[in-house]
């Protein structure tokens, strides 16, 4: 028997802050056949209101520190304001999306990040991604829209990288699905030279991507994407793809 094709989108902050962008954005993602799951962030939006509340974010190498504040903060911007403005636009394009944490119907079990060199406050990394439910949802004509915002099931809300949360639910769910990840960035794909929008990498292979790495191509924060996106090819995801929001469709960088 055949699998079902799932289409599995990533988005950042700065996708869900544009109108026109995320309206652009949302109108390809309902374009994309079968199943579909939505993920997004929104640091940059939490940061801004971080500020504004005196709360300064702290950031170690390039990952932010989840103090209990800032731990209120990314649980109003992200599981609020942010995935109830794309639900709300999706239901407007006639696609029943519904929005969800980690917490809700125990989707994402994490644990607060520890063994680490830094102290990142309440971080968490993923221990379980709940298959069964995700799949009861898609199967009902729902898109659950996952925020940012996981659990540990003894009442402890998490913060925990979007770009993981997309990487990890579509490793859950290929042993069921035809899986297609798509990691939105700013940039239309993984670039030779960020300054240069013709210098886009229409493919990549991981043996390309170590030898970009130490030739310094590859760097920052670009590095933890790939290596996320790497690893859900290695564990059954069909497709990975690193776009961007003119690329949902069509475009960016294979990853083979």
């Amino acid at each position: 028997m055949s699998k079902s094709t799932l289409n599995i989108l990533k988005i950042g902050g700065k996708v869900v802050e544009d109108e026109a962008i995320l309206d652009r954005v949302l109108n390809d993602f309902t374009q994309l056949g079968g199943y579909k799951i939505l993920v997004h962030g929104g640091g940059k939006r939490a940061s801004a209101l971080s500020e504004k509340l005196g709360i300064p974010a702290q950031m170690i190498d390039g990952r932010r520190v989840t103090d209990a504040h800032t731990l209120e903060i990314v649980t109003m911007v992200y599981a609020g304001l942010y995935n109830k403005r794309v639900v709300a636009r999706l239901q407007a394009k006639d696609c029943n999306a519904i929005g969800l944490s980690g917490a809700d119907g125990n989707l994402i079990l994490a644990h607060k990040r520890r063994g680490w060199k830094h102290d990142y406050g309440f971080a968490g990394d993923i221990d379980a991604v709940n298959t069964q439910s995700l799949i009861q949802l898609l199967e009902a004509g729902f898109t659950p829209v996952l925020c940012a915002i996981t659990h540990d099931k003894k009442g402890q809300l998490l913060n925990t990288n979007a770009d993981t949360i997309a990487a990890q639910t579509a490793q859950a769910l290929a042993s069921k699905h035809e899986v297609a990840l798509h990691l939105c960035l700013d940039l239309p794909g993984v670039m030779r030279d960020p300054n240069d929008l013709t210098s886009i990498i229409a493919s990549i292979t991981k043996r390309e991507y170590d030898n970009y790495k130490k030739q310094g191509i590859i760097s920052g924060g670009m590095i933890p994407k790939l290596d996320n996106a790497f690893t859900a090819l290695s564990k059954g995801v069909k497709q990975v793809r690193i776009c961007g929001p003119a690329s949902i469709r069509q475009g960016g960088t294979l990853l083979q």
